[in-house]
């Protein structure tokens, strides 16, 4: 019986040690194909002032606490886009709101009383109403001693249709700032009206009601939610191990808060080759995911990246990242 029991332990240990030795070589970044692309660059609003993340909620007016504006851009906007694609983006994300006469607006924040001269929301009015506000008016860098962009950004909030004209091909992720299921689907009616060539460059992302609605309504398009999110991410963490990667990883995105990454099966390289098959990009994000505006803003910031990274960077502030790639 004890070499019964011994010869049974040793089998054991040698299945648990070929399993390791499995396991490493199977998920190993160094003995994976090499990727020498640079990797995606996603600019958070187009090239936008940024703001002390301390004691942040989802109620906080972030243009209330702007740190001294080193740059004219005012998120969300057509020309804050169009910096952020000529300092070097890949990707440009903004956020859309719905007006009172069935449009998108391009605007972030869930009331207009933070950022604009009104109050309510933008369902209150109609694009041509919203145009006329100003949208720059409540920014300030010194507890309202002064408003440096009040007035400067009047006419400036467009919609959904004149950045997708203004920037016929460029990629963007499109941010449903609700929960709202017919919000998805009537994004996927405006959508559905687009090429599908166009569709491909765009990605749309949100609570998870209109993310499912939207994908009801328009399969083809790549879309992402929490929901979608942990039906990719949780069975691969179970299994991924083994190289298995589930079906909910296909046509999606996925965000990665830095802090969580390292624990991915595969991470960096293997695990986004895998993601790469799957059609599905992975962007890191700043932090641990509490707070997904968190981003890498700064030179430091890219040293917390592992070495070489090819994957996609989540940046407030594209200007300064995208030249550290540019000179390599």
């Amino acid at each position: 019986m004890n070499r019964f029991k011994k010869i049974l332990r040793s089998k054991i240990v040698i299945f648990l040690a070929v399993l390791s030795v499995f396991t490493y070589l199977n998920n190993s970044s160094l003995l994976t194909q090499q990727r020498k692309d640079a990797p995606l660059l996603l600019a958070h609003r187009g090239l936008a002032q940024t703001f002390t993340m301390e004691g942040i909620t989802n109620e906080t007016c972030t243009a209330e606490r702007i740190y001294v504006p080193d740059h004219p851009y005012l998120e969300n906007t057509i020309p804050s886009m169009e910096a952020a694609f000529q300092a070097g983006a890949d990707i440009v994300e903004f956020d859309i709101k719905p007006t009172k006469d069935g449009q998108f607006a391009v605007f972030h924040d869930w009331t207009l009383d933070c950022r604009t001269n009104v109050k309510g929301v933008t369902k209150d009015y109609t694009m041509t109403e919203l145009k006329n506000l100003d949208i720059g008016y409540g920014y300030t860098a010194d507890h309202g001693q002064t408003y440096p962009f009040r007035g400067h950004g009047i006419g400036l909030m467009p919609s959904l249709d004149e950045v997708l004209s203004y920037f016929p091909e460029q990629s963007f992720l499109i941010h449903i700032k609700s929960n709202d299921p017919n919000e998805g689907e009537m994004l996927a009616q405006f959508l559905s009206a687009l090429p599908q060539n166009r569709l491909n460059q765009l990605t749309i992302y949100g609570g998870d009601e209109p993310i499912a609605s939207l994908k009801e309504n328009l399969p083809t398009i790549q879309a992402m939610s929490k929901s979608t999110m942990k039906s990719c991410l949780l069975p691969y963490i179970a299994a991924g191990w083994a190289g298995y990667v589930p079906p909910a990883c296909k046509n999606t995105e996925l965000h990665i808060p830095e802090k969580i990454a390292p624990w991915l099966w595969g991470w960096p390289d293997r695990f986004i080759n895998r993601m790469d098959k799957s059609g599905t990009p992975v962007i890191v994000v700043g932090g641990n995911g509490s707070d997904f505006s968190s981003g890498f803003d700064t030179a430091d910031d890219i040293t917390r990246l592992p070495k070489n990274f090819t994957g996609g960077i989540w940046t407030n502030r594209i200007d300064r990242i995208a030249p550290l790639y540019l000179k390599r």
